[in-house]
Formats: structure tokens, sequence, C-alpha cells
């Protein structure tokens, strides 16, 4: 019967860059083999395996042309069972190249924090917050705003990989991805879980640019925490950071605008004065003490925490947008674009 399986969808699949066992082809399959014959012969004592060799061949034969029937008249069914072979085949080798990969301690040590952390002083982890900030340039004022007692700084180089569409081995293999898990203090069990025992901050923050460069890179890292970190996510521990996006001066005073209606209201109350307006394009242009006062003093600043509410919605939207395939993204964007706002979704 196994033999019958393997050598009629052998014919239907195309080459694949996995290595396709036999269990990929009947992994999951329940099967039941009923036969009546004269004069049975049985191997051992046990009789627990039929050695007449003829009935092998037949019941491959009978098999193997209707295997042929079947998949002939059922053209959505085949394409179907060949997705999940090639899918088993897909799964098992990223868990070998996973397993491989962390055997051989190429990810990273708990133990040890990457070189470009700027760590605080606390080491209770209900009262430490980690940045995740774009660039060299704008973590080096976040490093002079911060307040070093509790608030942590982790630059990030240009954007992540995106998890969805790279193999886990590779994933973990990515410098700042490593860096990230390296200052969180997460590690993997044995058996391939997460481990957040050891986690060092259960306030996550990140903070980009309030531009679209800084929306990828959010989106990005989210990915990231949903497909791989979840947990976090889960009990509250993610937020992103929303920068003002205006720094409006009239006269001595100085308002910080975080949308554009506001700064509208503003300049039409102080239409006769004179107004300047700078916007903020990336947190680099702030200064460490504007910083401060806007995005990183718990007191002034907005955070939105991270929440799941619908499971199902979310890894749908996650896909669509992440994902490979490119027409279901583009009906997407057409459909939403003026409307959209993923924060919310």
């Amino acid at each position: 019967m196994k033999k019958a399986i393997i050598n009629t969808f052998n014919q239907y699949i195309k080459k694949t860059k996995y290595k396709i066992i036999p269990e990929d082809y009947y992994k999951g399959l329940i099967s039941i083999i009923s036969i009546k014959m004269n004069n049975p012969e049985f191997k051992g004592q046990t009789k627990s395996k039929l050695n007449n060799k003829y009935i092998s061949l037949y019941v491959e034969k009978i098999l193997t042309n209707n295997l042929h029937i079947y998949l002939k008249k059922n053209k959505k069914n085949l394409t179907k069972i060949i997705n999940k072979i090639l899918s088993s085949a897909k799964k098992r080798y990223k868990y070998n190249k996973y397993k491989e990969f962390l055997k051989k301690k190429k990810i990273y040590n708990v133990n040890i924090l990457p070189s470009k952390l700027y760590d605080c002083s606390n080491d209770d982890p209900n009262k430490c917050e980690l940045y995740l900030v774009e660039g060299d340039s704008a973590a080096g004022t976040a490093k002079q705003a911060r307040d070093n007692k509790y608030q942590a700084i982790l630059p990030l180089k240009g954007k992540i990989i995106n998890v969805v569409k790279t193999l886990d081995y590779k994933i973990l293999a990515n410098e700042e991805i490593k860096n990230i898990f390296m200052a969180l203090g997460i590690y993997f069990n044995n058996n391939l879980d997460i481990n957040i025992t050891k986690l060092r901050y259960k306030k996550i923050i990140i903070m980009t640019d309030a531009d679209v460069d800084g929306s990828h890179i959010s989106t990005l890292l989210l990915t990231l925490f949903y497909k791989y970190i979840k947990v976090l996510i889960e009990k509250g521990y993610v937020y992103i950071a929303i920068p003002p996006l205006y720094l409006i001066k009239i006269n001595s005073k100085e308002y910080y605008v975080w949308d554009k209606i506001e700064k509208d209201n503003i300049i039409k109350k102080n239409i006769n004065k004179k107004i300047y307006i700078q916007r903020y394009k990336g947190l680099g242009e702030m200064n460490a003490i504007q910083l401060w006062d806007t995005t990183m003093n718990p007191e002034k600043r907005v955070l939105k925490r991270i929440t799941i509410n619908n499971k199902i919605n979310v890894n749908n939207l996650i896909y669509i947008l992440m994902g490979d395939n490119v027409k279901i993204r583009k009906q997407f964007i057409t459909k939403y674009a003026m409307t959209a706002n993923l924060r919310d979704l």
C-alpha cells in the first residue's frame, strides 16, 4: 500500500529542494486493507506479518490503478494532497535545520548581552523598559534622553528581515534578531519552545520615526514578536511609542502636536500671531530634552499597547501583508488603502 502511494504521487510531484521521505506521503493517513485469500502464510509465531509475497504485488497493482483513476477525476484533491506532502517535507526540513542550528549553539548565550545595548542599572524586569530604536543616530539621542536607572536602549540597524518569508534557522542567525533576543534574555528549550523565564524587561517599546519607513520597521518587529514570542504580546509587554509629528512655537510658547487636526486647530486659534512649525520627520531631529519630554517621559509620553483581539483576523492580516502572495496583498491595499488604520486592527 505504501509503495503504491509513493510511486503514484511521485509521478505528480515536481522537483523540490526539500527531500521527501516516505513518511511525508502517508503522514496522518488512516487506512484499512481487507484481504480474503486461501492458504495464508505468516511470518514467525506471532503471525504479525503475511508472508505470501504475491499478495503485496497484487495490492500494489490494484491500489495504483485505482489511485490514478481517482486522481484524474478529482484534480482538486490531487492538488491538496500534493501540497500536504510538500508541506510535511518543508516543515521537517525547517525543523531539522532549526535543531541542528541550536545544537551547534550558534544562536546566542542568554547570559551575554549584545555589545550595542545601552543597558539600565536596575535589574528588576517589572521596573525596566527596553526601547528598540531605529538607527544609531536616534539611539544616541535616546541614550542621552533616557533615565538610565530603568530605561535601556537597543539600536537597530535599518530594517530587520521579514520573518514570514524566511526559514527559522536563517531568522535566528540574523544579527539584529539575535541582538533583540539576547537583550530580552529569551532562549529556547531543547524541544525548541520559547523560554521567557529570564526575561529582562516587561515593557518593550518600539520607537521608530513617524514616517513610512518607521511604520514598516514597526510592522517587521511586530511580525517577529507575533510569530516567535507571541506570549510577550499576550502578556501586554509590547508597546509602540508615538512621537509627536510637529513642534509649534507661538511667541515664547511651545506646543508638541501628535496629529494634523490638532495642528490646524492651534493655527486657527492663533491666526494673527507669528507661528513657527517644525515637522519631525525622524527621532534624530529632536534633541535629548525634546525626546525625553515627548516620547520617553512616563508622565507625558504616548504609548500604544499591542494586543490581539481576534487571533484569526490578525494571523490572516499578517500573512496577507507580509507573505508571498502578491496578488492578495495588492487586492487588500487597493481596497483599504484610503481607510485602513492597521494599528487598530
